[in-house]
């Protein structure tokens, strides 16, 4: 019996290690060139502007107070003609955002703009909800008349070539559905936190929808950032709010429908990582549940269609259940401290374990974040001392994350929360004394516990010299007292942030000084 902990703990890393190793996979796809030739499809169109196609750009809010003036000014300063640029602002707020958005709409619109500010009688649907109404037309406004849909999220600040650089493409390829632009971050160097999350996306992006795009597998629409065929929205069958991620079940419909996805790495549109712990994991939470809702609705139907490559649908089956890592995480940490002491009495099989948890277990997802960082231009040193932090915190948001997979398992069903923005960008930038703070909830007490058994279970693998489960035991540690922290005391470690980021300000300009005094 002594031996039961280690064999189901090494189990469960055996298929950890099955998602590492598509990791790995991922990252091999986008070392090689691809298979797919997207030459010319991003070239600029050689048209007058008379003859430019009609773009909508759907601009979905709820309570955005402090950063929807800036997502709506940007949208009007895109690079299209006023006449061919239709701009909806699609406002569900029930706070004095409204009444900022209303004066704000009414200055472009007299200055010229073709902009609307649509409210509806309730919120159904969500954000889903929102972008079917503005597209369909209401009581008191017509439908939308652009060709091409351009979406963006409030805490998105659009590039003034964004249409220009992915309406060809579809312009030239009638079975393009969309052209999905990077997210770039603006408070990337805010916080640990905004570094960290900068790190997850940038993977995500930049190997995980490129590496599909090169081996001609679905991608998916990321919810703003993006432009969509109007034909293609209808033709997949519309918006639908009966999953939390609208914008992946929709991209999964209408792959299945024959249309293609592009992904454009090349541009990147800034935006604007969540700043406090407990809004973050709410965002966390809601892809998580989201994914596996849209599994469970989609799956089924992929697998089949035999018209779909095999291996096509083994990508979208791993993409869509990606999320139950966090489930065979969860019980990996509960297991910690028994194993540990196990491996007091059987020192003889966690020897030649070790190597393979090192192996298998943490260098593919290393790979996978490292060279994330350097397709997006990040230096390879500071990014490799981000490292150990960055999977810290994906452990640290197993229990999180746990939670969304079996509420979606379940059935039980959840509004769509939005991650709140405070219009942060540097490191001077606080959210302190603003509004729409995340309530943390009873998880963080979990996460405290789990990561004070994994640091005893850190000492005891220590103490028995096995080395490698004793890191493993550390990244547990750290990151779950890192969250749990966060999530519990937001405030505190925000004052302390703030502090360090002044203390640090302050002495870079006593070094400014002093270069600019030395001789």
């Amino acid at each position: 019996m002594d031996r039961l902990p280690i064999f189901l703990y090494y189990a469960l890393f055996l298929l950890l290690s099955a998602h590492g190793l598509h990791r790995a996979l991922l990252v091999w796809r986008v070392s090689r060139k691809g298979k797919r030739d997207l030459t010319g499809l991003h070239d600029p169109l050689e048209r007058s502007d008379w003859e430019l196609p009609v773009v909508t750009v759907q601009l979905p809010l709820y309570n955005e107070v402090y950063v929807a003036e800036r997502l709506i000014r940007h949208s009007a300063a895109l690079d299209w003609p006023c006449d061919k640029l239709e701009i909806q602002v699609l406002d569900d707020s029930t706070d004095d955002t409204c009444s900022k958005v209303a004066q704000v709409v009414r200055e472009l619109a007299q200055a010229g703009h073709w902009i609307s500010h649509i409210r509806r009688a309730d919120r159904k649907g969500f954000k889903a909800g929102a972008l079917a109404y503005g597209l369909r037309g209401g009581p008191e406004h017509s439908a939308a008349k652009g060709e091409f849909v351009a979406i963006f999220d409030a805490d998105f600040i659009p590039p003034r070539e964004f249409l220009r650089k992915t309406i060809p493409a579809l312009v030239r390829d009638e079975q393009l559905a969309v052209v999905q632009a990077r997210w770039d971050h603006s408070n990337r160097n805010h916080s640990l936190l905004t570094r960290l999350q900068a790190i997850f996306l940038d993977a995500h992006f930049a190997i995980e929808h490129e590496a599909r795009q090169r081996a001609g597998h679905f991608l998916n629409f990321n919810g703003t950032a993006g432009v969509w065929r109007r034909s293609a929205i209808d033709k997949a069958g519309g918006w639908s709010h009966d999953t939390l991620t609208e914008d992946l079940d929709l991209s999964f419909r209408a792959q299945m429908a024959g249309m293609t996805f592009v992904y454009m790495h090349e541009l990147g549109v800034p935006s604007e990582l969540p700043v406090e712990m407990n809004a973050f994991k709410t965002q966390q939470h809601r892809w998580a549940k989201g994914s596996i809702e849209t599994a469970i609705k989609l799956l089924p139907s992929l697998w089949q269609r035999k018209d779909i490559p095999l291996s096509t649908r083994l990508e979208g089956t791993f993409h869509l259940l990606n999320n139950f890592a966090y489930v065979i995480m969860t019980c990996v940490t509960v297991l910690a401290l028994p194993v540990a002491v196990a491996t007091s009495r059987n020192p003889a099989i966690t020897l030649w374990l070790d190597r393979y948890l090192l192996g298998f277990g943490i260098l593919p997802v290393l790979l996978y974040f490292l060279y994330g960082q350097l397709r997006v231009g990040q230096g390879f040193w500071k990014s490799l001392f981000l490292m150990p932090a960055t999977l810290a915190l994906g452990v640290g948001l197993s229990v999180n994350n746990c939670r969304a997979v079996l509420e979606a398992l379940v059935g039980y069903r959840t509004a769509f929360i939005r991650t709140p923005k405070y219009h942060v960008d540097s490191k001077l930038d606080t959210w302190l004394g603003k509004r729409y703070l995340a309530s943390a909830g009873l998880i963080p007490l979990i996460e405290l516990t789990l990561g004070l058994c994994s640091a005893l279970a850190c000492i005891l693998t220590i103490q028995n010299r096995c080395y490698g489960l004793s890191v493993f035991m550390a990244i547990f540690s750290w990151g779950y007292l890192y969250v749990g922290l966060a999530s519990l005391m937001p405030s505190g470690m925000e004052k302390l942030r703030h502090r360090l980021a002044r203390l640090g300000s302050v002495g870079e300009k006593v070094r400014r000084v002093s270069d600019i005094g030395t001789p």
